[in-house]
Protein backbone atom coordinates (compact mmCIF):
# COMPACT_ATOMS: atom_id res chain seq x y z
CA UNK A 1 0.00 0.00 0.00
CA UNK A 2 1.36 3.31 -0.91
CA UNK A 3 1.82 5.59 2.13
CA UNK A 4 0.58 9.72 1.80
CA UNK A 5 4.66 10.87 1.97
CA UNK A 6 5.43 8.30 -1.22
CA UNK A 7 2.20 10.05 -3.29
CA UNK A 8 4.26 13.26 -2.29
CA UNK A 9 7.07 12.03 -3.25
CA UNK A 10 5.76 10.76 -6.74
CA UNK A 11 4.97 14.55 -7.46
CA UNK A 12 8.73 15.53 -8.09
CA UNK A 13 9.76 14.68 -11.44
CA UNK A 14 12.87 12.67 -13.10
CA UNK A 15 15.07 15.13 -15.11
CA UNK A 16 13.32 14.15 -18.90
CA UNK A 17 9.50 14.61 -17.35
CA UNK A 18 10.56 18.59 -16.95
CA UNK A 19 8.23 20.22 -19.68
CA UNK A 20 11.11 21.82 -22.12
CA UNK A 21 9.26 25.40 -21.87
CA UNK A 22 10.38 25.43 -18.25
CA UNK A 23 13.24 23.69 -18.54
CA UNK A 24 16.55 25.84 -17.84
CA UNK A 25 18.74 26.12 -20.76
CA UNK A 26 21.85 25.28 -18.65
CA UNK A 27 23.17 25.41 -15.52
CA UNK A 28 23.70 29.18 -13.90
CA UNK A 29 27.48 29.62 -12.64
CA UNK A 30 27.58 33.27 -11.53
CA UNK A 31 31.78 33.91 -11.30
CA UNK A 32 31.53 37.59 -11.51
CA UNK A 33 30.15 40.70 -9.36
CA UNK A 34 28.97 44.18 -10.16
CA UNK A 35 31.70 46.38 -8.18
CA UNK A 36 33.00 50.39 -8.80
CA UNK A 37 30.92 49.96 -12.32
CA UNK A 38 32.93 47.04 -13.49
CA UNK A 39 31.89 42.85 -13.67
CA UNK A 40 34.52 41.68 -11.53
CA UNK A 41 35.53 38.31 -12.15
CA UNK A 42 35.61 36.00 -9.28
CA UNK A 43 38.21 32.99 -9.13
CA UNK A 44 37.28 32.05 -4.98
CA UNK A 45 35.01 29.97 -3.18
CA UNK A 46 31.35 29.44 -4.59
CA UNK A 47 27.78 28.21 -3.06
CA UNK A 48 26.26 26.00 -4.55
CA UNK A 49 22.51 26.51 -5.85
CA UNK A 50 20.01 23.75 -4.96
CA UNK A 51 16.52 24.10 -6.15
CA UNK A 52 13.58 22.96 -4.05
CA UNK A 53 12.59 20.86 -6.64
CA UNK A 54 13.73 17.61 -6.49
CA UNK A 55 15.00 15.02 -9.09
CA UNK A 56 13.64 11.15 -8.69
CA UNK A 57 17.25 9.45 -9.27
CA UNK A 58 18.83 5.97 -9.35
CA UNK A 59 19.89 6.98 -5.48
CA UNK A 60 16.40 8.17 -4.85
CA UNK A 61 15.31 12.06 -4.56
CA UNK A 62 18.06 15.01 -4.92
CA UNK A 63 17.95 18.33 -5.34
CA UNK A 64 18.84 19.77 -8.28
CA UNK A 65 21.67 21.71 -8.86
CA UNK A 66 20.90 24.65 -10.92
CA UNK A 67 23.92 27.01 -10.30
CA UNK A 68 26.19 28.68 -7.85
CA UNK A 69 27.55 32.09 -7.31
CA UNK A 70 30.86 33.71 -5.76
CA UNK A 71 31.16 33.33 -1.65
CA UNK A 72 33.43 36.77 -1.78
CA UNK A 73 34.99 37.99 1.28
CA UNK A 74 35.52 40.78 3.83
CA UNK A 75 37.85 42.15 1.49
CA UNK A 76 35.87 42.47 -1.68
CA UNK A 77 32.82 43.87 0.35
CA UNK A 78 34.71 46.62 1.43
CA UNK A 79 36.29 47.89 -1.90
CA UNK A 80 32.67 47.72 -2.78
CA UNK A 81 31.53 49.92 -0.02
CA UNK A 82 34.70 52.48 -0.77
CA UNK A 83 33.07 52.49 -4.84
CA UNK A 84 29.85 53.07 -3.34
CA UNK A 85 31.36 55.73 -0.53
CA UNK A 86 33.43 57.35 -4.03
CA UNK A 87 30.45 57.50 -6.27
CA UNK A 88 28.55 59.56 -3.59
CA UNK A 89 31.47 61.67 -2.95
CA UNK A 90 30.03 63.43 0.37
CA UNK A 91 26.88 64.62 -1.66
CA UNK A 92 29.13 65.93 -4.41
CA UNK A 93 28.83 62.43 -6.82
CA UNK A 94 27.36 62.63 -10.21
CA UNK A 95 24.32 60.73 -9.22
CA UNK A 96 23.36 62.35 -5.93
CA UNK A 97 23.84 65.98 -7.55
CA UNK A 98 21.86 64.74 -10.99
CA UNK A 99 18.64 66.70 -11.44
CA UNK A 100 15.25 64.15 -10.31
CA UNK A 101 14.60 63.75 -14.39
CA UNK A 102 17.83 62.61 -15.44
CA UNK A 103 18.02 60.19 -12.65
CA UNK A 104 14.22 59.11 -13.24
CA UNK A 105 15.45 58.85 -16.83
CA UNK A 106 17.96 56.19 -16.44
CA UNK A 107 15.75 54.27 -13.83
CA UNK A 108 13.56 54.18 -16.89
CA UNK A 109 16.11 53.08 -19.31
CA UNK A 110 16.94 50.04 -16.61
CA UNK A 111 13.46 49.01 -16.47
CA UNK A 112 13.22 48.46 -20.44
CA UNK A 113 16.48 46.38 -20.45
CA UNK A 114 14.84 44.48 -17.05
CA UNK A 115 11.96 43.51 -19.05
CA UNK A 116 14.01 41.97 -21.29
CA UNK A 117 15.29 39.71 -19.05
CA UNK A 118 11.71 38.90 -18.07
CA UNK A 119 11.97 34.88 -19.37
CA UNK A 120 15.20 34.61 -17.85
CA UNK A 121 14.48 35.75 -14.37
CA UNK A 122 10.81 34.30 -13.86
CA UNK A 123 12.73 31.52 -14.63
CA UNK A 124 15.20 31.59 -12.13
CA UNK A 125 12.57 32.26 -9.57
CA UNK A 126 10.80 29.52 -10.28
CA UNK A 127 13.60 26.81 -9.73
CA UNK A 128 15.59 28.66 -7.23
CA UNK A 129 12.60 29.29 -4.65
CA UNK A 130 9.89 26.94 -5.68
CA UNK A 131 7.36 29.89 -6.53
CA UNK A 132 4.99 28.58 -8.95
CA UNK A 133 5.36 29.92 -12.58
CA UNK A 134 1.97 32.12 -12.70
CA UNK A 135 3.34 33.34 -9.13
CA UNK A 136 6.52 34.20 -10.93
CA UNK A 137 5.22 36.02 -13.56
CA UNK A 138 3.36 37.96 -11.23
CA UNK A 139 6.26 38.81 -9.06
CA UNK A 140 8.12 39.76 -12.12
CA UNK A 141 5.32 42.37 -13.36
CA UNK A 142 4.26 43.75 -10.19
CA UNK A 143 8.09 44.86 -9.83
CA UNK A 144 7.83 46.36 -12.97
CA UNK A 145 4.59 48.48 -12.40
CA UNK A 146 6.58 49.51 -8.61
CA UNK A 147 9.03 50.83 -10.71
CA UNK A 148 6.67 53.10 -12.64
CA UNK A 149 4.75 53.63 -10.10
CA UNK A 150 7.92 55.49 -8.06
CA UNK A 151 9.03 57.34 -11.19
CA UNK A 152 5.01 58.43 -11.43
CA UNK A 153 5.51 59.40 -7.62
CA UNK A 154 9.04 61.06 -7.93
CA UNK A 155 7.53 63.07 -10.51
CA UNK A 156 4.91 64.54 -8.22
CA UNK A 157 7.22 64.80 -5.55
CA UNK A 158 9.11 67.10 -7.52
CA UNK A 159 6.73 69.15 -9.01
CA UNK A 160 5.24 70.31 -5.61
CA UNK A 161 8.53 70.74 -4.47
CA UNK A 162 9.53 73.30 -7.85
CA UNK A 163 8.37 76.53 -6.12
CA UNK A 164 9.35 78.55 -3.35
CA UNK A 165 7.62 79.29 -0.33
CA UNK A 166 7.80 82.78 1.66
CA UNK A 167 6.86 83.24 5.05
CA UNK A 168 7.77 85.97 8.00
CA UNK A 169 10.46 88.00 5.29
CA UNK A 170 12.00 84.65 4.41
CA UNK A 171 12.45 82.79 1.06
CA UNK A 172 12.80 79.10 1.03
CA UNK A 173 12.90 76.08 -1.60
CA UNK A 174 11.88 72.52 0.04
CA UNK A 175 13.13 69.69 -1.75
CA UNK A 176 14.36 65.92 -0.95
CA UNK A 177 18.13 64.47 -0.73
CA UNK A 178 19.88 61.55 -0.64
CA UNK A 179 21.42 60.25 2.50
CA UNK A 180 24.40 58.53 1.23
CA UNK A 181 25.02 54.78 0.85
CA UNK A 182 22.38 52.35 1.62
CA UNK A 183 23.07 48.55 2.57
CA UNK A 184 20.40 46.70 1.01
CA UNK A 185 19.25 43.20 1.73
CA UNK A 186 15.99 41.38 0.36
CA UNK A 187 13.89 38.25 1.32
CA UNK A 188 13.84 35.40 0.21
CA UNK A 189 10.15 34.34 -0.41
CA UNK A 190 9.71 37.69 -2.51
CA UNK A 191 13.44 37.95 -3.91
CA UNK A 192 12.92 40.51 -6.68
CA UNK A 193 9.43 42.54 -5.63
CA UNK A 194 10.65 43.06 -2.08
CA UNK A 195 14.12 43.70 -2.72
CA UNK A 196 13.07 46.51 -5.25
CA UNK A 197 10.42 48.09 -3.10
CA UNK A 198 13.80 49.00 -1.52
CA UNK A 199 16.05 49.08 -3.27
CA UNK A 200 14.38 51.58 -6.22
CA UNK A 201 13.57 54.31 -4.01
CA UNK A 202 16.63 54.27 -2.48
CA UNK A 203 18.48 54.68 -5.73
CA UNK A 204 16.44 57.02 -7.62
CA UNK A 205 16.34 59.34 -5.00
CA UNK A 206 20.32 59.58 -5.17
CA UNK A 207 22.06 57.71 -3.08
CA UNK A 208 24.26 55.02 -3.84
CA UNK A 209 24.14 51.11 -2.88
CA UNK A 210 25.43 47.82 -1.97
CA UNK A 211 23.18 45.33 -2.76
CA UNK A 212 23.71 42.00 -1.30
CA UNK A 213 20.53 39.28 -2.84
CA UNK A 214 19.24 36.98 -0.26
CA UNK A 215 20.50 33.22 0.05
CA UNK A 216 17.59 31.97 -1.44
CA UNK A 217 17.17 33.90 -4.73
CA UNK A 218 20.25 35.07 -5.35
CA UNK A 219 21.14 33.93 -9.08
CA UNK A 220 18.09 35.51 -10.33
CA UNK A 221 19.80 38.96 -9.74
CA UNK A 222 22.27 37.80 -12.25
CA UNK A 223 20.70 38.73 -15.61
CA UNK A 224 19.95 42.45 -14.22
CA UNK A 225 24.28 43.16 -13.20
CA UNK A 226 24.80 44.38 -16.53
CA UNK A 227 21.60 46.43 -16.71
CA UNK A 228 22.90 48.36 -13.61
CA UNK A 229 26.12 48.71 -14.69
CA UNK A 230 25.13 50.44 -18.04
CA UNK A 231 22.57 52.31 -16.39
CA UNK A 232 23.70 54.31 -13.84
CA UNK A 233 27.07 55.66 -13.15
CA UNK A 234 30.22 54.10 -12.19
CA UNK A 235 29.94 52.49 -8.24
CA UNK A 236 26.51 53.79 -8.16
CA UNK A 237 24.91 50.17 -7.37
CA UNK A 238 27.42 47.54 -6.58
CA UNK A 239 26.79 43.66 -5.73
CA UNK A 240 27.97 42.05 -2.78
CA UNK A 241 28.71 38.14 -2.11
CA UNK A 242 29.21 36.01 0.57
CA UNK A 243 28.76 34.89 3.60
CA UNK A 244 26.67 37.13 5.88
CA UNK A 245 28.78 36.86 9.36
CA UNK A 246 32.10 37.75 6.94
CA UNK A 247 31.05 40.34 4.49
CA UNK A 248 28.39 42.32 6.62
CA UNK A 249 30.11 42.97 10.23
CA UNK A 250 33.10 44.99 8.74
CA UNK A 251 30.60 47.03 6.18
CA UNK A 252 28.60 48.29 9.27
CA UNK A 253 31.72 48.80 11.88
CA UNK A 254 33.11 51.01 9.53
CA UNK A 255 30.21 53.54 10.30
CA UNK A 256 30.26 54.63 6.21
CA UNK A 257 26.84 52.92 5.85
CA UNK A 258 24.60 55.89 6.02
CA UNK A 259 20.78 53.90 5.58
CA UNK A 260 20.40 50.14 6.39
CA UNK A 261 17.46 48.34 4.76
CA UNK A 262 16.90 44.59 5.37
CA UNK A 263 13.91 42.40 5.13
CA UNK A 264 14.08 39.96 7.49
CA UNK A 265 14.38 39.19 11.33
CA UNK A 266 14.50 41.69 14.33
CA UNK A 267 17.37 39.68 15.63
CA UNK A 268 19.40 39.99 12.60
CA UNK A 269 18.31 43.85 12.64
CA UNK A 270 19.37 44.36 16.21
CA UNK A 271 22.39 42.87 15.92
CA UNK A 272 23.12 44.86 12.68
CA UNK A 273 22.60 48.30 14.16
CA UNK A 274 25.02 47.93 17.04
CA UNK A 275 27.66 46.86 15.03
CA UNK A 276 27.40 50.35 13.87
CA UNK A 277 29.71 52.72 15.77
CA UNK A 278 26.94 55.78 15.73
CA UNK A 279 23.75 54.50 15.72
CA UNK A 280 22.22 57.69 16.19
CA UNK A 281 23.81 58.40 12.16
CA UNK A 282 22.18 55.08 10.80
CA UNK A 283 18.83 55.21 9.25
CA UNK A 284 16.84 52.08 9.20
CA UNK A 285 13.79 50.79 6.97
CA UNK A 286 13.39 47.48 7.83
CA UNK A 287 10.31 44.85 7.43
CA UNK A 288 10.65 42.43 10.05
CA UNK A 289 8.97 39.81 12.07
CA UNK A 290 5.35 39.23 11.92
CA UNK A 291 2.50 36.83 13.56
CA UNK A 292 -0.63 38.36 12.13
CA UNK A 293 -3.72 36.77 13.63
CA UNK A 294 -7.31 36.41 12.05
CA UNK A 295 -10.05 36.61 14.44
CA UNK A 296 -13.35 34.94 13.26
CA UNK A 297 -16.26 35.89 15.88
CA UNK A 298 -19.89 33.67 15.98
CA UNK A 299 -21.51 36.23 13.51
CA UNK A 300 -18.77 35.61 10.97
CA UNK A 301 -19.30 34.51 7.36
CA UNK A 302 -17.48 31.26 7.71
CA UNK A 303 -17.30 30.09 4.00
CA UNK A 304 -16.12 33.39 3.56
CA UNK A 305 -13.73 33.19 6.59
CA UNK A 306 -12.76 30.04 5.67
CA UNK A 307 -11.51 30.91 1.87
CA UNK A 308 -9.73 33.92 3.06
CA UNK A 309 -7.70 32.10 5.69
CA UNK A 310 -6.18 29.39 3.23
CA UNK A 311 -5.25 31.84 1.13
CA UNK A 312 -4.11 34.46 4.17
CA UNK A 313 -2.06 30.74 5.58
CA UNK A 314 -0.76 28.63 2.33
CA UNK A 315 -0.41 31.28 -0.05
CA UNK A 316 3.21 30.67 -1.69
CA UNK A 317 3.08 28.09 1.15
CA UNK A 318 2.75 30.36 3.78
CA UNK A 319 5.90 31.81 3.17
CA UNK A 320 4.82 35.05 3.40
CA UNK A 321 5.51 38.09 5.76
CA UNK A 322 1.69 39.38 5.99
CA UNK A 323 0.59 35.49 5.93
CA UNK A 324 -1.98 34.73 8.29
CA UNK A 325 0.06 32.48 10.94
CA UNK A 326 -2.66 31.90 13.80
CA UNK A 327 -6.54 32.00 13.70
CA UNK A 328 -9.06 32.69 16.71
CA UNK A 329 -12.30 31.26 16.29
CA UNK A 330 -15.21 31.88 18.53
CA UNK A 331 -15.94 28.31 20.28
CA UNK A 332 -19.14 28.11 18.86
CA UNK A 333 -18.45 27.89 15.28
CA UNK A 334 -14.78 26.31 15.58
CA UNK A 335 -16.38 22.77 14.56
CA UNK A 336 -17.71 24.27 11.44
CA UNK A 337 -14.72 26.34 10.72
CA UNK A 338 -12.45 23.43 11.37
CA UNK A 339 -14.67 21.20 9.00
CA UNK A 340 -14.95 23.64 6.00
CA UNK A 341 -10.89 24.50 6.59
CA UNK A 342 -9.91 21.10 6.44
CA UNK A 343 -11.89 20.23 3.09
CA UNK A 344 -10.86 23.21 1.60
CA UNK A 345 -7.33 22.18 2.04
CA UNK A 346 -7.70 19.22 0.88
CA UNK A 347 -8.56 20.79 -2.52
CA UNK A 348 -5.51 22.63 -3.15
CA UNK A 349 -3.42 21.48 -5.55
CA UNK A 350 -0.04 19.99 -4.57
CA UNK A 351 2.93 19.74 -7.11
CA UNK A 352 6.13 21.45 -9.28
CA UNK A 353 6.14 24.95 -10.07
CA UNK A 354 5.16 24.82 -13.66
CA UNK A 355 1.92 23.31 -13.32
CA UNK A 356 -1.56 24.76 -13.82
CA UNK A 357 -3.32 25.30 -10.99
CA UNK A 358 -0.26 24.20 -8.53
CA UNK A 359 -1.26 25.97 -5.18
CA UNK A 360 1.51 23.86 -2.62
CA UNK A 361 5.31 23.72 -4.09
CA UNK A 362 7.94 22.59 -2.30
CA UNK A 363 10.19 25.01 -0.40
CA UNK A 364 13.44 26.72 -0.57
CA UNK A 365 14.67 26.62 3.27
CA UNK A 366 16.35 23.16 3.75
CA UNK A 367 15.63 23.09 7.10
CA UNK A 368 12.64 23.95 7.28
CA UNK A 369 10.44 21.14 6.95
CA UNK A 370 12.50 19.44 9.77
CA UNK A 371 11.46 23.02 12.15
CA UNK A 372 8.11 22.47 10.73
CA UNK A 373 7.71 19.39 11.77
CA UNK A 374 9.17 19.82 15.22
CA UNK A 375 6.21 22.68 15.96
CA UNK A 376 3.70 19.94 15.07
CA UNK A 377 5.34 17.66 17.59
CA UNK A 378 5.30 19.94 20.30
CA UNK A 379 2.05 20.99 19.73
CA UNK A 380 0.90 17.75 19.97
CA UNK A 381 2.70 16.72 22.84
CA UNK A 382 0.90 20.04 24.88
CA UNK A 383 -3.01 18.32 23.82
CA UNK A 384 -3.33 19.77 20.19
CA UNK A 385 -4.10 17.55 17.15
CA UNK A 386 -3.25 17.28 13.79
CA UNK A 387 -6.90 18.20 12.21
CA UNK A 388 -7.10 17.58 8.78
CA UNK A 389 -5.83 13.90 7.35
CA UNK A 390 -2.57 13.69 6.13
CA UNK A 391 -1.84 17.06 8.13
CA UNK A 392 2.06 17.52 8.37
CA UNK A 393 3.00 14.81 6.05
CA UNK A 394 6.65 15.24 4.37
CA UNK A 395 9.20 13.85 1.92
CA UNK A 396 11.95 15.86 0.80
CA UNK A 397 11.34 19.65 0.40
CA UNK A 398 7.13 18.98 0.09
CA UNK A 399 5.41 19.27 3.38
CA UNK A 400 2.12 19.11 3.08
CA UNK A 401 -0.61 21.59 5.20
CA UNK A 402 -1.42 21.27 8.93
CA UNK A 403 -3.85 22.15 10.67
CA UNK A 404 -3.61 22.45 14.26
CA UNK A 405 -5.84 22.97 17.52
CA UNK A 406 -6.35 23.76 19.99
CA UNK A 407 -3.31 25.64 20.18
CA UNK A 408 -2.52 27.01 23.66
CA UNK A 409 0.72 29.57 25.00
CA UNK A 410 2.52 26.54 25.85
CA UNK A 411 3.18 25.50 21.94
CA UNK A 412 5.96 27.10 19.80
CA UNK A 413 3.15 27.92 17.41
CA UNK A 414 1.43 30.18 20.12
CA UNK A 415 4.47 32.36 19.73
CA UNK A 416 6.64 31.67 17.12
CA UNK A 417 6.35 32.87 13.49
CA UNK A 418 6.55 29.70 11.62
CA UNK A 419 6.81 30.51 8.11
CA UNK A 420 5.12 27.46 6.31
CA UNK A 421 2.47 25.42 5.82
CA UNK A 422 1.10 25.03 9.24
CA UNK A 423 -1.82 26.76 10.49
CA UNK A 424 -2.36 26.73 14.17
CA UNK A 425 -6.27 27.14 15.64
CA UNK A 426 -7.11 28.69 18.93
CA UNK A 427 -11.31 28.54 20.01
CA UNK A 428 -11.96 31.65 22.14
CA UNK A 429 -14.66 32.56 24.56
CA UNK A 430 -14.11 36.04 25.44
CA UNK A 431 -13.17 38.02 22.82
CA UNK A 432 -10.83 40.07 24.71
CA UNK A 433 -8.67 36.68 24.47
CA UNK A 434 -7.29 37.51 20.49
CA UNK A 435 -7.13 41.25 21.77
CA UNK A 436 -4.82 40.28 24.72
CA UNK A 437 -2.58 37.83 22.33
CA UNK A 438 -2.54 41.25 20.05
CA UNK A 439 -1.61 43.28 22.96
CA UNK A 440 1.01 40.64 24.56
CA UNK A 441 2.48 39.61 21.02
CA UNK A 442 6.12 40.80 20.16
CA UNK A 443 4.39 41.72 16.47
CA UNK A 444 2.30 44.11 15.57
CA UNK A 445 1.86 44.11 11.58
CA UNK A 446 -1.85 42.65 10.99
CA UNK A 447 -4.70 41.31 11.93
CA UNK A 448 -8.08 39.75 10.15
CA UNK A 449 -11.16 40.25 11.53
CA UNK A 450 -14.08 38.39 9.89
CA UNK A 451 -17.51 39.32 11.37
CA UNK A 452 -21.01 40.71 9.63
CA UNK A 453 -22.06 42.86 12.69
CA UNK A 454 -21.11 46.02 12.10
CA UNK A 455 -21.50 46.75 16.31
CA UNK A 456 -18.58 44.11 16.69
CA UNK A 457 -16.57 45.65 14.02
CA UNK A 458 -16.55 48.80 15.60
CA UNK A 459 -15.85 48.09 19.12
CA UNK A 460 -12.72 45.75 17.44
CA UNK A 461 -11.07 48.11 15.48
CA UNK A 462 -10.45 50.71 17.50
CA UNK A 463 -8.27 48.84 20.20
CA UNK A 464 -6.64 46.70 17.57
CA UNK A 465 -5.71 50.25 15.05
CA UNK A 466 -3.14 50.40 18.32
CA UNK A 467 -1.38 47.20 18.00
CA UNK A 468 -1.22 46.68 15.01
CA UNK A 469 -0.50 48.73 11.97
CA UNK A 470 -3.79 47.41 9.12
CA UNK A 471 -6.60 46.02 10.27
CA UNK A 472 -7.87 43.99 7.72
CA UNK A 473 -12.15 43.11 7.82
CA UNK A 474 -13.60 40.17 6.00
CA UNK A 475 -10.13 39.68 3.78
CA UNK A 476 -6.63 38.16 4.46
CA UNK A 477 -3.79 40.15 6.01
CA UNK A 478 -1.54 41.60 2.44
CA UNK A 479 0.43 44.32 1.50
CA UNK A 480 -1.07 45.96 -1.10
CA UNK A 481 -1.88 47.96 -3.28
CA UNK A 482 1.65 49.18 -2.66
CA UNK A 483 0.13 52.67 -2.76
CA UNK A 484 -0.88 51.90 1.23
CA UNK A 485 1.06 52.46 3.74
CA UNK A 486 2.86 49.30 4.87
CA UNK A 487 4.74 48.79 8.04
CA UNK A 488 4.61 47.75 11.58
CA UNK A 489 4.39 48.37 15.15
CA UNK A 490 6.96 46.36 17.74
CA UNK A 491 9.28 43.93 16.43
CA UNK A 492 7.17 43.87 12.95
CA UNK A 493 9.33 47.36 11.30
CA UNK A 494 10.93 50.26 11.16
CA UNK A 495 9.83 53.14 8.96
CA UNK A 496 7.01 53.19 6.55
CA UNK A 497 7.07 51.83 2.92
CA UNK A 498 4.58 52.65 0.17
CA UNK A 499 4.80 53.52 -3.10
CA UNK A 500 5.50 57.73 -2.14
CA UNK A 501 6.23 56.59 1.89
CA UNK A 502 9.49 55.08 0.42
CA UNK A 503 10.73 57.94 -1.60
CA UNK A 504 10.37 59.67 1.60
CA UNK A 505 12.59 56.91 3.89
CA UNK A 506 15.25 56.89 1.79
CA UNK A 507 15.65 60.67 1.77
CA UNK A 508 15.48 63.91 3.98
CA UNK A 509 14.12 67.27 3.38
CA UNK A 510 16.61 69.94 2.78
CA UNK A 511 15.74 73.68 2.38
CA UNK A 512 17.54 76.92 0.63
CA UNK A 513 16.22 79.88 2.63
CA UNK A 514 17.14 83.94 2.44
CA UNK A 515 15.56 86.75 3.56
CA UNK A 516 13.60 88.52 0.98
CA UNK A 517 15.31 91.52 0.44
CA UNK A 518 15.46 93.05 -3.51
CA UNK A 519 19.27 91.59 -3.72
CA UNK A 520 18.48 88.09 -2.32
CA UNK A 521 15.61 87.52 -5.13
CA UNK A 522 17.97 89.24 -7.58
CA UNK A 523 20.15 86.35 -6.77
CA UNK A 524 18.13 83.63 -6.96
CA UNK A 525 16.07 84.84 -9.87
CA UNK A 526 19.61 84.79 -11.71
CA UNK A 527 20.01 81.08 -10.34
CA UNK A 528 16.82 80.02 -11.16
CA UNK A 529 17.08 81.79 -15.20
CA UNK A 530 20.52 80.13 -15.83
CA UNK A 531 19.34 76.97 -14.48
CA UNK A 532 22.92 76.80 -12.80
CA UNK A 533 21.88 75.00 -9.56
CA UNK A 534 19.82 71.29 -9.43
CA UNK A 535 18.22 71.87 -6.47
CA UNK A 536 17.54 75.32 -6.47
CA UNK A 537 15.33 75.46 -9.72
CA UNK A 538 11.49 75.93 -10.61
CA UNK A 539 11.83 72.79 -13.34
CA UNK A 540 8.73 71.35 -13.90
CA UNK A 541 8.68 67.63 -14.61
CA UNK A 542 6.35 66.73 -17.26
Amino acid sequence: MTTFEEKLGSLFPAETDIPAAFRLPSEVHQREYLSDGVMKTWNGDVHTVLSPICIKTTKGLERKVIGSYPLCGAEEAMASLDAAVNAYQDGRGEWPTMPVSERIACVEKFTGRMIAKKQEVVQLIMWEIGKSYADSVKEFDRTVEYINATIDALKDLDRKSSGFTIEQGIIGQIRRSPLGVVLCMGPFNYPLNETFTTLIPALIMGNTLLFKPPKHGTLLHYPLLEAFRDCFPKGVVNTIYGRGNVIIAPLMESGKINVLTLIGSSKVANQLKKMHPKINRLRAILGLDAKNAAIITEKADIDLAVKECVLGSLSFNGQRCTAIKIIYVHRSVADAFLEKLSAAVSELKAGMPWEQGVFLTPLPEPHKPGYLQSCVADAVANGAKVINEHGGASTASFVYPAIVYPVNEKMKLYREEQFGPVIPVLPFDNIETPIEYLIESDHGQQVSIFTNDATELATLIDPLVNQVSRVNINCQCQRGPDIFPFTGRKDSAEATLSVSDALRAFSIRSMVATKQTNENKALINDIVTAQSSNFLSTKYIF
